[in-house]
């Protein structure tokens, strides 16, 4: 059975909005990586860049949204950073992340499951770095909301 990173999050914003951190470009560069080129559609791009000079590295190019339904839940393919890519970025099925989102009073759960961890020591090392790597993203996003909230700046794109 596969390993699995599981972690949640409460945003204080609609399901609209939390979705929407997940898929829309400028929100995504706010928060998780330096340049993203997201398509959110079945099958359309989600390719993140932390290092945009080196694309081929520290990024998810290549990688698919496999499903999704607005504020519900997205699903995608992912890979790992440079110490990973001959690992994770080779294999098939690549590792993938669903995200759902549910509405709680006036405020959003997040939940975030990364799946596909093979059962070696070196693959144990990368899902150790995800588990970590993913807790400090889903930290700044929750900073990144609470400060567009407080300065009102949280509003909706309608691009899915």
């Amino acid at each position: 059975m596969d390993k699995i990173i599981f972690l949640s999050i409460n945003l204080k914003c609609d399901s609209k909005i939390a979705f929407e951190m997940f898929t829309v470009n400028d929100h995504l560069e706010n928060w998780l990586t330096m340049m993203a080129d997201v398509e959110p559609k079945v099958g359309g791009k989600y390719e993140l860049f932390w290092n945009p000079q080196d694309k081929e590295n520290d990024s998810t190019i290549g990688c698919r949204i496999s499903a999704l339904q607005p504020e519900k839940f997205l699903s995608f393919e992912w890979k790992g950073p440079e110490q990973f890519k001959h690992l994770m970025n080779t294999v098939r099925p690549l590792t993938n992340v669903v995200v759902f989102f549910i509405t709680v009073q006036e405020s959003t759960n997040v939940y975030v499951l990364h799946v596909g961890w093979r059962n070696t020591t070196e693959w144990e090392n990368a899902r150790q770095w995800f588990v970590k790597a993913w807790a400090d993203a889903l930290s700044k996003l929750q900073e990144y909301v609470s400060v567009k909230r407080g300065n009102g700046n949280l509003n909706t794109k309608e691009n899915y």
